[in-house]
């Protein structure tokens, strides 16, 4: 069994967000067209931080994939977040379409009011994974999640090496060497 296999996740994302940096290098094209003279050092700086955020934001997604090893879950949406959830922490991962449509939105999101963490990158291949216990994210501004919904490409080959791998999971230990495990 391999260590670790890789999963790649939608693209509409980071084809959306690659769509509007174009657009936003052409702007800066046509005002620099029309500008009668412009100041070098700002226009250096603001195309730097734009090129930086294209790479980011737009780029890095298309370089990364949730990976799953033989304990872990790692979910990933390009440079700018990762999650390494044990597979012990994860009480059920199942379609996330099963309970009905889902209109999950593009990207990193935590909506108010709702315990669930979308991380996805498009619309097609989501994935729920309820966790057994609360957990903060710092992408989300603290805020608690019990869900996290993310998609794969290979939704069904995914749901079955976790269930593998649940499977090579070591039995739960008693806390000590008398525990009385009676139902």
């Amino acid at each position: 069994m391999e260590k670790r296999l890789a999963y790649s996740y939608g693209r509409a994302l980071a084809l959306s967000r690659m769509t509007l940096f174009v657009l936003a290098f052409a702007l800066v094209g046509v005002l620099l067209a029309f500008a009668p003279s412009v100041p070098l050092v700002p226009l250096a700086l603001f195309l730097a931080f734009l090129a930086g955020a294209a790479v980011l934001f737009a780029i890095s997604p298309l370089l990364t994939q949730h990976w799953l090893t033989r304990s872990r879950l790692i979910l990933r949406q390009g440079w700018y977040f990762q999650v390494s959830l044990p597979l012990s922490e994860i009480v059920s991962l199942t379609r996330a379409d099963e309970t009905g449509p889902l209109r999950a939105p593009l990207g990193l999101h935590r909506p108010l009011g709702q315990p669930t963490l979308y991380l996805t990158g498009g619309r097609t291949g989501l994935v729920l994974a309820r966790l057994g216990r609360p957990r903060r994210f710092w992408s989300s501004f603290g805020l608690e999640a019990t869900e996290l919904v993310f998609d794969v490409e290979d939704r069904e080959g995914f749901l079955r090496a976790v269930e593998e791998r649940r499977g090579l999971l070591a039995p739960v230990q008693a806390d000590r060497a008398d525990a009385d495990l009676r139902d």
